[in-house]
């Protein structure tokens, strides 16, 4: 990844007069239209006169009495000097100060985790309950099962979407396409915006600088389409639906609440943590409304869904 983005800052300055071209190509459309230049007119105006002083007892026909003051001020213009390399990357850094301090966080977190696991998993096993070691020590296997089928079929999922990203953009004939397949598999473990920021990069900054025309721009965002709808849509439902025993609601919901809770790692958090959830509510019967609420199997028996609905006088689902 190192050699792919060291040839790619080396080949971007030959790009400059391409990006030059297609954002004046873009200026000359708006101004052919000139529904841009009309409504900034409008406004303008508006502005105008909004900002007019009213003097009560003078009329705008008559500017003449509008006092006047003998010295005109002299108009002054402060200009910040250009900022320096060690301010840019202190800028670009600024924001991303927050999140890899909490990356960091929790890689050294799972480190002493897993260093300590045994301990730790006998320190849960009495907490879940001594007494009944065969219910807790099923449910920690499940659970393990669980997360580690997970893990392994979102591994292969999303190198195989890397792959195809990569021979796709390759075939495009955009530059250093092996970067932008690794970066595609590493985001796409992100879920529902790791696909579209993946595509930024690629597309914008990198077809839309290379190619003279727009034609490289639609195919890569084409590929990018075309590639996760089938993939979201089609393949990963049936290869992880059952890994997760997490029902398509629950997938969404647990999403949106870690996501509020933790922020973006959160996100890529929330299916693990909901998957020990539903384990959880499948052994413990106290906990078993979260089974009820996140998990896939059917809630109710047919017998019992039967009679329901004929309770309901439903007579079409009976």
């Amino acid at each position: 990844m190192i050699s792919q983005v060291n040839q790619l800052a080396s080949d971007l300055p030959r790009y400059q007069s391409t990006l030059r071209e297609k954002i004046q190509n873009l200026r000359g459309i708006a101004a052919g239209t000139g529904t841009l230049e009309r409504a900034s007119e409008v406004l303008r105006n508006l502005s105008r006169e909004i900002d007019r002083p009213n003097i009560t007892g003078l009329s705008p026909a008559a500017p003449s009495a509008l006092p006047t003051s003998p010295d005109r001020p002299i108009p002054v213009e402060v200009r910040q000097p250009d900022p320096g390399a060690l301010q840019t990357l202190a800028a670009l850094i600024a924001p991303l100060i927050h999140p890899l301090a909490t990356t960091g966080i929790i890689v050294i977190f799972i480190i002493f985790i897993l260093i300590q696991k045994q301990d730790l998993r006998n320190r849960l096993v009495r907490l879940a309950g001594s007494r009944d070691l065969q219910r807790t020590t099923a449910a920690i296997d499940d659970a393990g099962q669980r997360l580690s089928r997970l893990f392994l079929t979102q591994l292969a999922l999303n190198g195989g979407f890397g792959l195809v990203i990569g021979a796709g953009l390759w075939f495009i004939g955009v530059p250093s396409a092996p970067l932008w397949g690794m970066l595609a598999m590493i985001l796409r473990f992100v879920p529902y915006i790791g696909p579209p920021i993946a595509a930024i990069f690629p597309l914008v900054l990198v077809a839309a600088a290379v190619g003279t025309g727009w034609s490289m721009v639609i195919w890569t965002g084409a590929l990018f389409l075309v590639v996760e709808t089938i993939v979201g849509n089609a393949v990963e439902p049936v290869l992880c639906g059952h890994n997760t025993g997490l029902s398509p609601v629950a997938i969404i919901a647990s999403a949106t609440f870690w996501t509020w809770l933790w922020g973006p790692i959160g996100l890529i958090l929330a299916t693990p943590l909901s998957v020990c959830l539903v384990v959880l509510g499948r052994h413990v019967d106290r906990l078993k409304f979260l089974d009820v609420m996140l998990g896939d199997r059917p809630p109710l028996t047919p017998p019992e869904l039967v009679y329901q609905r004929m309770l309901a006088r439903d007579s079409v689902e009976v």
